[in-house]
């Protein structure tokens, strides 16, 4: 009998299965409203100075600083200049100039009055025309304007390959003008959940059949990792059913997940498919998650789990998410020292990961038992407690990895 392979040989074969797949993404144009969260595959430098003109920081009173170098003082207001206003303007001496946040500095002004330290007095019938300010306080030279260029010099770097947009870098690249981002394509990932007795969350069930957590839980996994669901389906345990669906998938994919029909019993119809191809199906060392196994398709990767909704959901935790969260440029996911809450129990010659609940004060404890059919329960959990194979148990108070779910 084969010996099971470990889960740190299984997760390797699984990188070295998706490298070249990964290799070859290459980089597609995406628009700015689109790209929050895509990754950069170039830098990305500036065509224009930020800001892009003179302009002022404060609603105020556009002056020259030694006009005011007396105050209080009052000068005679000229004219206004709100946001956006186009047309050169010249602040003549001794005057001042009534300005908005934002709005271009005027030729000859080198300073900005906040409304706050001003009193304005309008003047014929309410307007400006003949109006006068007080200037209760005196200010030096750039004092509330901002210089062209302050922010961003034309030709610097504004965002660095490899960045994963967040919201604040959408803003910089829009301010500067930029409409769209060459980023890396994201991965494809299809998916095909396996067995006769699957059917759709909106369907209606009859005896012996179950609803398919697994295509919402792989599709949903798939998407939080950063890739994109290709196609998301399912297979009853008929070969040629299944060799059919998995063929369109394959097309439409870059890489290929299918949960069930991996085991050693009858109508395991992902076995009975994939190993006359070349696939490998044999065993991992670990609970849940025992039966797996891997393939190529016309140059597609394929990845197969067991079909037990918690095997399902570890595999991909385990083996896959770490895998799709580096290629879309997403942080690893965290694993930390924890404390055991209460003793643990676990099974001789198998890594097991066991559901828990994380806890504030930096415990850990477990969440229902060990079976891969405890879905419900895995909703509690929020965290994998890993146990090393060579581990029957630990007692309240040891010290356990945590992987955060």
């Amino acid at each position: 009998m084969t010996p099971a392979a470990t889960v740190d040989d299984h997760a390797m074969l699984i990188d070295r299965l998706l490298a070249p797949v990964i290799g070859s993404l290459g980089s597609e144009t995406v628009a700015l409203p689109a790209a929050l969260g895509r990754v950069t595959s170039t830098d990305i430098h500036s065509d224009v100075d930020l800001p892009l003109f003179r302009n002022s920081q404060m609603d105020g009173f556009a002056v020259r600083a030694s006009d005011v170098a007396t105050a209080p003082i009052a000068l005679e207001v000229t004219g206004d200049i709100p946001a956006g206003h186009a047309s050169p303007v010249t602040l003549i001496p001794g005057t001042a100039l009534r300005i908005m946040t934002g709005a271009p500095m005027p030729e000859g002004a080198d300073a900005v009055v906040p409304v706050e330290d001003t009193e304005l007095v309008l003047g014929r019938d309410d307007g400006l025309e003949g109006a006068i300010v007080t200037i209760a306080r005196g200010r030096e030279a750039g004092e509330f304007v901002r210089e062209r260029g302050s922010d961003l010099r034309r030709g610097d770097l504004l965002i660095a390959a490899g960045t994963r947009l967040a919201p604040r870098h959408l803003a910089a690249l829009a301010a500067a003008g930029v409409g769209s981002v060459d980023a890396r394509r994201r991965l494809r990932v299809g998916v095909i959940t396996t067995g006769a007795e699957l059917v759709a969350v909106d369907e209606e069930l009859a005896l012996g059949r179950i609803f398919d957590a697994n295509r919402i839980a792989l599709t949903a996994g798939i998407i939080d990792a950063g890739a994109v669901v290709s196609v998301a389906t399912s297979s009853d345990d008929d070969p040629r059913t299944f060799r059919h669906i998995l063929d369109d998938v394959v097309g439409a994919s870059d890489l290929v997940i299918t949960s069930g029909g991996v085991s050693k019993g009858a109508f395991e119809v992902v076995r009975e498919v994939l190993e006359p191809l070349g696939a490998s199906v044999g065993s991992v060392a670990m609970q849940p998650g025992g039966p797996q196994g891997t393939a190529v398709l016309d140059g597609v990767p394929i990845v197969c789990f067991p079909g037990n909704p918690v095997s399902t959901q570890v595999s991909f935790a385990v083996f896959l998410a770490p895998v799709l969260r580096r290629v879309a440029g997403l942080p690893p996911e965290t694993r930390e020292s924890r404390v055991l809450a209460a003793a643990v129990e676990s099974v001789a010659g198998k890594r097991q990961f066991l559901r828990g609940i994380a806890d504030d004060d930096g415990t850990v404890a477990v969440v229902a038992g060990p079976s891969s059919h405890l879905v419900a329960a895995m909703a509690l959990a929020n965290a994998l407690i890993d146990i090393p194979h060579d581990t029957t148990r630990l007692e309240a108070g040891e010290k356990v990895t945590v992987w955060m779910l």
